[in-house]
């Protein structure tokens, strides 16, 4: 069985905790999704219909650039996605992050952070991005959801594909 992977994104700093948390409580790998240009607090204001983020938001084509890469990513069977949701869905910075490997055969496991929101269309949106993958039904979480509650998701979660954490 190949290796777990948490890939996260994390704009303002709220789902890294999250992810550090999934990362540890399932003994896998972290990795941060960097954009190439860094989102600033003006980026992220939603309010604002001419934001950065409002404006990659109503364009689902777009694609913001990424920083860095998974190395390796042929080693990982498991890949964990965690991101805030933006508009009811994942922000186009993750479709980036699966449009740039091979997810075939992989299983895709998405987790949220959210002000108030549940994940919407993200499933269907993200399934686009990494075809050939097994996309599971992600969750939207607290940031200050303990670990053992977060490993225990992953348990359950992943016991209907049969992989062994």
């Amino acid at each position: 069985m190949g290796k777990i992977l948490v890939a996260y994104f994390s704009a303002s700093g709220t789902t890294v905790k999250l992810a550090a948390n999934l990362a540890s409580a399932i003994n896998a790998d972290l990795h941060e999704i960097q954009p190439q240009i860094l989102y600033t607090r003006e980026d992220l204001d939603w309010t604002n219909r001419k934001s950065r983020s409002s404006m990659e938001m109503n364009d689902k084509s777009f694609r913001p650039a990424i920083a860095n890469r998974v190395e390796n990513m042929d080693m990982y069977d498991t890949i964990f996605v965690a991101f805030p949701i933006w508009w009811y869905v994942a922000p186009t910075i993750i479709n980036s992050f699966l449009e740039g490997y091979d997810f075939n055969g992989k299983t895709v496991i998405p987790l949220a952070t959210s002000g108030g929101s549940g994940m919407g269309r993200t499933s269907r949106e993200l399934a686009l991005s990494c075809p050939g993958a097994i996309l599971k039904e992600g969750k939207v979480f607290s940031v200050n959801t303990e670990k053992n509650r977060l490993g225990e998701w992953a348990a359950s979660i992943t016991e209907e594909g049969n992989i062994d954490l």
